[in-house]
């Protein structure tokens, strides 16, 4: 049998959407189920494992209760995936990597509290015009303030989130793939960073059900 193979996966691993449409016509519970499917062989016959931080797969089987994922399926998901709870005092991670963190976090910041200050002025100066034209106040809200936050909020997460760690589960995954020695699996920008930042070999929720029919297809 094969050295055993370790991947820790993020909820994104399952849900993400390319995902979908390559595995099962953008049907999550049937995605899901194949890729399952593909775990549960590569266990058996690869020796590997795929394993989640318990907070993580909370959020995945929460994301698919809402979607109302078939019971055998999420049977399957307890029987093939392995939590376990990152050794989060004893693994090492460089302190050059919390600086790192630590600079890119307040650099983010900043760029929102510059794209506050834009909203703020252009929405301003927008609703002070449409004043001098006889515009009403309930007229204003709808075609300026309205659009004004949509459009803050979008570019706000963007500069905020996009590319970096922002959840106790993304966190969890890199702490228990840097224990494990093992890869991580997702299709979040933030952990394929942080992954690559930590030397963690990292795949694309997309390549991994490609990765195991390879490698399944040699042994069978």
């Amino acid at each position: 049998m094969p050295a055993k193979q370790r991947f820790v996966l993020d909820t994104t691993a399952f849900t993400d959407n390319q995902l979908r449409d390559e595995l099962a016509d953008d049907d999550l519970a049937n995605a899901v189920d194949v890729l399952l499917d593909l775990i549960a062989r590569s266990r058996i016959k690869l020796n590997m494992s795929c394993h989640m931080p318990p907070v993580t797969y909370k959020e995945f089987s929460d994301y698919m209760s809402r979607y109302e994922c078939p019971a055998e399926i999420m049977v399957k998901a307890e029987t093939w995936i392995v939590k376990k709870t990152p050794n989060r005092y004893d693994t090492k991670i460089p302190s050059e990597i919390f600086f790192e963190y630590v600079h890119d976090m307040r650099e983010r910041m900043n760029k929102g509290m510059r794209i506050s200050e834009t909203a703020l002025w252009e929405a301003s100066i927008e609703s002070m015009v449409m004043t001098t034209r006889g515009k009403k106040k309930i007229e204003i809200e709808a075609e300026v303030i309205g659009k004004a936050i949509k459009d803050f909020r979008k570019k706000y997460r963007a500069a905020l989130r996009r590319g970096t760690l922002d959840s106790a589960p993304d966190l969890d995954v890199l702490l228990l793939a840097k224990e494990l020695g093992a890869g991580v699996v997702a299709a979040d920008e933030g952990i394929k960073v942080w992954s690559e930042r930590l030397g963690l070999r990292f795949l694309s929720a997309k390549s991994f059900p490609k990765m195991l029919k390879e490698y399944l297809k040699y042994y069978e």
